[in-house]
Formats: structure tokens, C-alpha cells, sequence
């Protein structure tokens, strides 16, 4: 597949909630940097990730451009309760071997009605 082609599987996998099919997608040594967190190395990582992630909240991809450069797609996102975001992924054989995605996490928080940490908002 293509970097474009696997995104767009990415995509598919991720709105259906697919976690294994969305897992066999990831090189073994993968990493998933979400920006608003610390790297994840590896599949078990980023299982545990989306895991947590399908079970707090409805997520929902819709593409607004796929664009592809040598070994790299670049997806532009939006979901159906207004927060945007973008993904790079590097990809390796057909497998996302490096994937970085930025977006408000605490925008995100807010419109999936889920508790903003205390830690998130810091001291007073």
C-alpha cells in the first residue's frame, strides 16, 4: 500500500473501532507521538492508547485532505463536534512506522464531555 492508501485504511480502522485491525497496521517498533503526551514505542503501547481512547469517547475521523510525500501522508482532520487536527505518518512496507498527530486536547475533552485532569490545568 501506499503512504496513502494506508492512511486511508487507518482512517476505516480507526472509525470502526477496529483496535486489532488498526494495531496490524503499525510496524513492531512503531512510535506514536501525540503531541500532547509522551511518545509511545512499540504495538503494545499504542494498543494500550487507543484501548483507553475507544473506551472514553466516540471519535470520529472525517478526512479533509490525505497528502503524500515519498514515505510520509499527511492526513487533515475534523470530527463531527468541530475539533480539527492533522497526522503525519512515516510509513515503512506498508505499516505506519512513525506517526505524529496535533490537535487541543482540551478542546477535545470538553466536547467528549470527559473530566479535565487536574494535572492538565497546573497549580494555582
Amino acid at each position: 500500500m501506499s503512504p496513502k492508501q494506508t492512511v486511508e485504511e487507518w482512517v476505516k480502522r480507526f472509525n470502526a473501532g477496529d483496535l486489532n485491525g488498526l494495531i496490524d497496521l503499525y510496524t513492531e517498533d512503531a512510535v506514536n507521538h501525540q503531541v500532547v503526551t509522551e511518545p509511545l514505542v512499540g504495538r503494545d503501547s499504542i494498543a494500550r492508547m487507543f484501548k483507553i481512547e475507544f473506551g472514553r469517547a466516540k471519535m470520529v475521523c472525517i478526512p479533509e485532505h490525505i497528502h503524500e510525500a515519498g514515505d510520509w501522508a499527511i492526513l487533515e482532520w475534523k470530527d463531527p463536534l468541530g475539533l480539527r487536527g492533522c497526522g503525519f505518518f512515516q510509513i515503512r512496507d506498508g505499516r505506519i512506522a512513525f506517526q505524529r498527530g496535533y490537535f487541543d486536547q482540551l478542546t477535545f475533552f470538553k466536547l467528549q464531555g470527559i473530566p479535565v485532569p487536574s494535572e492538565y490545568l497546573g497549580s494555582e
